[in-house]
């Protein structure tokens, strides 16, 4: 009985992960998205400034240059650094490879399929409250100064 439950349980996963899978399609269209989010974000960030500011045409320029210019230097520092990344990841992989193969040989056959089980559904629900928090529009926390 248990393993036709557990049989059932892993049947179900394993559909569920397949119906999360999406196309490079799907990733660039929400990628154009979001970027088109992110510039009249943008855009309505300097508008704000503007009104609020009571900032000159030549003023708001200059933001816009120095914006653009920030974004660059992010941008290849981002590039810069992702050999490392790739690197810190297939590490982590490994790792984590290691780990699994570790805890394959403690626990039995039953207990490893319960303890991955277990571990999909941690990240699983990870993922969803990552995503929750991604969804909900924060408005960015003001910057505090320090009044020494």
């Amino acid at each position: 009985m248990k393993k036709l439950i557990l049989a059932i349980a892993f049947v179900g996963i394993g559909s569920f992960a397949m119906a999360q899978q999406t196309t490079p399609q799907d990733k660039q269209a929400k990628r154009a998205e979001m970027q088109q989010k992110m510039q009249q974000r943008e855009q309505d960030h300097l508008e704000k400034m503007q009104k609020d500011l009571n900032l000159s045409q030549q003023q708001v320029t200059q933001i816009k240059d120095l914006h653009a210019k920030r974004k660059a230097e992010m941008m290849a520092e981002f590039d810069k650094n992702k050999g490392e990344r790739q690197a810190k990841m297939e590490e982590m992989k490994a790792k984590r490879q290691q780990m699994d193969a570790d805890m394959k040989k403690i626990l039995s056959p039953e207990q490893y399929d319960k303890w991955q089980a277990d571990r999909k559904a941690k990240m699983e629900k990870r993922r969803a409250e990552m995503k929750d928090k991604k969804m909900m529009e924060k408005p960015m926390p003001a910057a505090t100064t320090n009044a020494n």
